[in-house]
Parts: structure tokens; C-alpha cells; sequence
């Protein structure tokens, strides 16, 4: 098919003469045009919030969340999902990242895999996936039939069918339960959507799974009280966050953090209702994790 319609393929007038530009310019003209994801961003904030709502309730149910796509977008996915256990203790299976070509496209370029929609759908069937579990296709130039047939296979076995793409939806529908526009404009370098298009997914991955991690109970004001202690920046963290919050010093904030097994949430739970491992345990299990919760029951 002739994509040259798509927004994502268009030629961008404000670089057309990039190669002639000096180095400054070039940054000059970056800093300008990445203006344009904050706004994308804005455009799209009724679907996103509707994204943080309705996985939030699916994960708190035992559903999972997959991102899926592929080349920069299927990375992105997986780059996100990789990041929640640590910052978030989840466990690996909670969110996960489907990347077409599987854990070697993550360094090696494996682009022609994207047009194989039954590899898409074959993808969801690996992975089980149910009514309980949200699927998330990325796909900036919206057309990529892996996206398209995993979506499809998705919605057939009951999953939350989400579509995140960078083109206006008359340019290419996308069935989907939820449909994420962000619209970036032209790229810099024409067609090559690893610049705004890659920058603003980032972006709306960010803020939907941190979105949904607020929601499962995992933040407590601004901080990360799940955050899984597993070296010395994160423990760092970690006795910083009580240190902070319960004004121990951070050599007593060590004995807490040490009594709760290394789990914070616990931790603040312990010290401000003055009760032992087990007792906050129990605590918040009555509260399904939910650390203000547990402090106001």
C-alpha cells in the first residue's frame, strides 16, 4: 500500500533543509518540534485516563497488561514493562512487553516480522490471554498488521483491546476498545517515527503505568513505597522515603526497613501503627494493599 498519506510519512516544511543545518540548529529544531508530544499528550488525556481506569480494574481482578508492536514501538512497550518490578514490585507476569521477533528484535532489527497479522494474533494465544487482561497494540503509523491481528484475537477472547497510534483515525481505523491518537505531526527526518512519534509513546506509557500503580495502591503521596530494594540505590531510596515520611533518622529508618523485610509499604504501616511484621501484613492484606487504606480502617 502507498502510505504516503499518513501523518507519520509526511514531510516536515521546517526541515527541509536539515542537512544543511549546523549542529545548534539541528538541537534548535528538535527542542521546537518535540513541543508538539506535550500537546499530543493533552489531545489524548480523556483516553488515557480511560486506560488508567479500566486496567487498573482489570490487574486489581488477577489481569494482566501487554504492550505489544513492533520495531521502536514494540520496544518501547517492553522497555516500559520492564521497568514496573523494580519500581513498582510487581510481579514480571503483571505487565508485560510482545515485541514481533521476539527478545532478539530488542538489538537486532526485525522489521519485516510486522507484517505477519496471524503472528500478532498467534501472539495472544501464547500468551493466554482472557477477559481479564488488557492488550495494548502500538502502532504509530497505525497500519502494522501484527498490531491489527493481535487486537483482533484479543478482542475475540474478551480482553480490553487498546490501539495507540500517531495517526488521525480517518487515516486508518483501528478497531479497539479504547483508540489513543497522538498526533506529533511530521517527523524531522521524514517517516522515521523513533523521533516524536517514538518520544510521545514513551510519554503515554509513562503515564499509564504510573497511572495504574497509583491506583493498585502502590504510591503513597508522591513516593514509591513499593519500590523493590534490590541495591544500593534503591535501598538509598528506600530509607529515604521513611526518613522523610516518619522523621526517623536514617539509622533507625534502617532498623524498620530491615524488620519489614525490605518492603517499605510495610514498613510506614509497622511504624505508624505501631505493629509487628506480621500484624501490618495482615493489615494490609484486609486492604488489598492499599497503605492509606489500611491507615484509616
Amino acid at each position: 500500500m502507498n502510505r504516503g498519506h499518513l501523518l507519520t510519512e509526511q514531510i516536515n516544511i521546517a526541515s527541509a533543509n536539515l542537512d544543511q543545518l549546523s549542529p545548534l540548529e539541528i538541537v534548535d529544531l528538535f527542542n521546537q518540534e518535540d513541543q508538539n508530544t506535550i500537546k499530543a499528550i493533552a489531545n489524548a488525556r480523556e483516553e488515557l485516563a480511560k486506560t488508567i481506569e479500566i486496567t487498573a480494574k482489570s490487574l486489581s481482578k488477577g489481569g494482566r497488561l501487554f504492550y505489544l508492536g513492533a520495531g521502536t514501538s514494540g520496544r518501547l512497550g517492553v522497555l516500559d514493562a520492564a521497568e514496573c518490578p523494580p519500581t513498582f514490585c510487581t510481579p514480571p507476569d503483571m505487565v508485560q512487553g510482545i515485541l514481533a521477533g521476539g527478545v532478539s528484535a530488542l538489538v537486532k532489527s526485525s522489521e519485516a516480522l510486522e507484517d505477519r497479522p496471524e503472528d500478532g494474533a498467534q501472539a495472544m494465544i501464547d500468551n493466554h490471554i482472557n477477559s481479564l487482561d488488557v492488550v495494548i497494540g502500538i502502532t504509530a503509523g497505525g497500519t502494522t498488521p501484527y498490531v491489527h491481528g493481535a487486537l483482533q484475537e484479543a478482542k475475540k477472547r474478551g480482553a480490553v483491546a487498546i490501539a495507540m497510534s500517531c495517526v488521525p483515525s480517518k487515516q486508518v481505523p483501528i478497531e479497539a476498545d479504547i483508540d489513543i491518537r497522538l498526533l506529533t505531526g511530521a517527523e524531522i527526518l521524514a517517516g522515521s517515527t523513533r523521533l516524536k512519534a517514538g518520544t510521545v509513546t514513551k510519554m503515554a506509557l509513562n503515564i499509564i503505568s504510573t497511572g495504574v500503580m497509583v491506583k493498585l495502591g502502590k504510591v503513597y503521596g508522591n513516593r514509591m513505597i513499593d519500590v523493590s530494594v534490590t541495591n544500593s540505590k534503591l535501598e538509598d531510596r528506600a530509607l529515604r522515603i521513611i526518613s522523610d515520611l516518619t522523621d526517623l533518622d536514617r539509622e533507625n529508618a534502617m532498623k524498620l526497613l530491615s524488620a519489614s523485610g525490605y518492603k517499605v509499604k510495610l514498613a510506614l504501616l509497622m511504624h505508624w501503627r505501631n505493629k509487628t511484621s506480621s500484624e501490618a501484613e495482615i493489615l494490609l492484606r484486609e486492604n488489598e494493599g492499599n497503605l492509606r487504606q489500611s491507615l484509616n480502617n
